[in-house]
């Protein structure tokens, strides 16, 4: 404690960076950032974009970047971006800012920040395009813990043969996450088909019964095979969970 304090007087700390050393969280007039989040659990805290105003999001996002070098946004709009951009350009002008519009996430990075590298591989398997939003957000969040990631896209069950082209390359991994809509077939084929852990995804994809994701949710608790389920279009939790996984296979989970 004694040199946090030492360091805020010495001028070579912020007052958010004390906090978050003391503390564990930073407080701002947008709520506060959970910045031990990594340290005790591993996973990267993340801010939702949903429900929050632009310049709130800019906020927290220029608070994450000061107190852990790094910020995650997730569910960001065109506006959030504009706006953590212009603020970062005055608080943080050297960071990086990678916008992937797809999944609608916002990763920044400090130029000092170092990312965590895990010898560990996540499959992100998806079984069309229109899953691209939840899926962009799990492969985005597993790849910022540290696992390498690999794509695997546009394998539904509809025609089978797509996936079992890419079967090989899907058992190469330590922990797959696969998503679906519809009536979420593909990942009670793929944990068939490995012996790597499978996180089922249901997507908010599709029409007619069940078609915002609850005939998907239903299908993956009710499979014949063994894997984990999430709920409906929630990637930062399967992309999280990966990395979890992934940490463990490579021996730093805890850390």
């Amino acid at each position: 404690m004694r040199e946090v304090l030492e360091a805020l007087q010495a001028g070579e700390m912020s007052v958010q960076e004390a906090e978050a050393a003391l503390a564990g969280y930073a407080t701002t007039e947008s709520g506060r950032f959970d910045a031990a989040r990594e340290t005790r659990r591993g996973v990267p805290e993340a801010i939702l974009g949903d429900g929050k105003t632009p310049d709130e999001i800019a906020d927290l996002a220029a608070t994450a970047v000061e107190t852990t070098g790094r910020a995650l946004v997730t569910r960001a709009d065109d506006a959030d971006v504009a706006a953590v951009r212009e603020h970062l350009s005055v608080e943080h002008p050297d960071a990086t800012v990678t916008h992937h519009e797809r999944s609608g996430v916002v990763v920044v990075h400090a130029p000092d920040f170092e990312p965590p590298d895990i010898d560990a591989s996540v499959a992100v398997v998806s079984a069309g395009t229109s899953d691209a939003v939840p899926v962009g957000e799990a492969a985005t969040v597993a790849a910022e813990m540290g696992a390498d990631v690999q794509r695997v896209e546009d394998v539904g069950v509809a025609n089978i043969d797509r996936m079992l082209d890419r079967v090989e390359d899907v058992r190469e991994a330590d922990v797959v996450i696969v998503a679906a809509g519809r009536e979420g077939a593909l990942p009670t084929v793929v944990a068939g088909l490995v012996a790597a852990p499978v996180i089922g995804l249901p997507v908010g994809t599709g029409y007619g019964f069940g078609g915002e994701g609850e005939a998907a949710l239903t299908g993956l608790l009710q499979s014949c095979t063994v894997l984990s389920v999430v709920n409906i279009d929630a990637g930062f939790v399967a992309g999280a969970q990966a990395g979890l996984v992934a940490r463990a296979v490579a021996g730093v989970a805890g850390e």
